[in-house]
């Protein structure tokens, strides 16, 4: 028998196959574009998944971060809540036809302490130097912003002080309930003389307002003719130009050497300058942009004093996407019907019926119509106003009017002076 010269392997082992005598490389020395193994698509898998799952992670890590520095930014007035909370059984309560609708009151404070001494005037002093109420209709669809003239004659209910003194009820400028029983007396003010339950308030300071313009990067205005005003720390051009911080300050505190002096008409650029801003806020260049969108966050958080209610950052958000999702036309801005006090051509009273009619839409939870100032009115009412009357409506009604006893109920508005958030002041010169 013939001796067979074929290598077998040891008993026990597998026979291997000598692939380099096939001219077939090894699978770990595949030239690239070559099959890969399974258990290294497993690794190269694992380690994808783990960059991702960590740089979520971190992400997670730091929105919270994010969320929670906002949040504290936001300073709650606990002080004008607990006043508030003591007089509950004094102040309106929501009419039928208001449920869901919310009311705002936007205070301006000129507060001369700490960073606002360099403006000038008694440190520690504070007066209103600017009033709103924003009203927003229950379905969220229309926002009037009304603004109180400062030096309109009001009776000032009794107030009671932060440092537990009261004060007495007293005819006065409006903006003097702000000195004399801070926020809370501000806030009564307004109810009594309107009607209107106010549900939240937000406080903003000089350097408040400064930061926030900065941080969206400027808001653009008009400028009908050259401003020169030293107290106002105002030198502008004629012509379209985009304000920044103290600048934008000037433009809406500048009184005296602006048109005839007025404060209707600082109040008329004051909204002019808000719409404007809204305008700016509302583009997608700030709110899809985070680069920008963080500063805004962060100006606003910080800048503002609030209730309880809306010292959060979710209650913020939720109130800026309301006001996100109503249309630029249908938010209005006016100025509370007003015109020389009888015994005083330096202050301001209300006109009557139409300041009546106006606080009867707005806590019946009904649109407000508007026209330009420098368009005719499609009725003669403003002309024929009676005078006007200091009126303090009883908590929870209606305030009275002088042809209350001959008209108990107004159904319709009539069209008042104002401007839509749409409307360029540019164009209308």
């Amino acid at each position: 028998m013939a001796e067979d010269d074929t290598e077998h392997p040891p008993t026990g082992e597998t026979p291997r196959t000598d692939t380099s005598r096939a001219g077939t490389p090894p699978a770990d020395d595949a030239p690239p574009g070559g099959p890969v193994r399974p258990h290294r698509r497993r690794r190269w898998l694992m380690i994808t998944a783990g960059v991702v799952a960590f740089l979520l992670a971190a992400g997670g890590v730091l929105t919270w971060v994010a969320y929670r520095k906002l949040d504290r930014n936001i300073r709650t007035d606990s002080t004008t809540d607990r006043l508030l909370a003591r007089l509950e059984a004094e102040r309106p309560s929501r009419t039928a036809g208001a449920g869901g609708a919310e009311n705002i009151l936007l205070i301006g404070s000129d507060d001369r302490s700490g960073p606002n001494s360099a403006y000038g005037g008694e440190p520690g002093t504070q007066r209103s130097d600017t009033t709103i109420l924003l009203h927003l209709t229950a379905d969220r669809k229309h926002a009037t912003a009304v603004s109180v003239p400062r030096d309109v004659m009001v009776t000032v209910p009794a107030c009671e002080r932060p440092d537990g003194t009261r004060s007495r009820p007293a005819l006065v400028q409006f903006n003097w309930a702000f000195e004399l029983g801070g926020p809370a007396c501000s806030i009564l003010t307004v109810e009594k003389l309107s009607g209107i339950r106010i549900d939240h308030y937000v406080i903003l300071d000089f350097n408040g307002f400064k930061t926030m313009v900065d941080a969206i990067g400027g808001v653009e205005v008009c400028v009908a003719q050259p401003i020169h005003d030293r107290d106002a720390r105002l030198d502008l051009p004629a012509g379209r130009q985009v304000l920044h911080g103290e600048q934008a300050l000037g433009y809406v505190r500048a009184r005296e050497s602006l048109g005839d002096g007025s404060d209707t008409q600082r109040m008329g650029r004051q909204q002019q300058f808000l719409a404007s801003l809204l305008r700016k806020v509302q583009s997608q260049g700030v709110l899809l942009n985070p680069a920008r969108l963080w500063p805004v966050l962060n100006a606003a958080t910080s800048s503002v004093k609030a209730d309880g209610g809306l010292s959060s950052l979710g209650a913020l958000y939720d109130l800026t996407q309301d006001l996100r999702g109503i249309p630029s036309p249908n938010v209005v801005f006016l100025t509370a019907p007003r015109r020389p006090y009888r015994y005083d051509s330096d202050r301001d009273e209300f006109v009557q019926p139409q300041t009546t009619q106006l606080f009867t839409a707005l806590r019946d939870d009904r649109p407000v119509t508007v026209r330009p100032p420098d368009s005719e009115p499609s009725s003669p009412a403003g002309a024929s106003a009676s005078p006007a009357a200091v009126v303090t409506p009883r908590p929870g009604r209606a305030p009275a009017s002088p042809s209350a006893s001959a008209s108990p109920t107004v159904e319709a508005s009539p069209t008042f002076e104002g401007s839509a958030a749409d409307r360029d002041s540019c164009t209308a010169h």
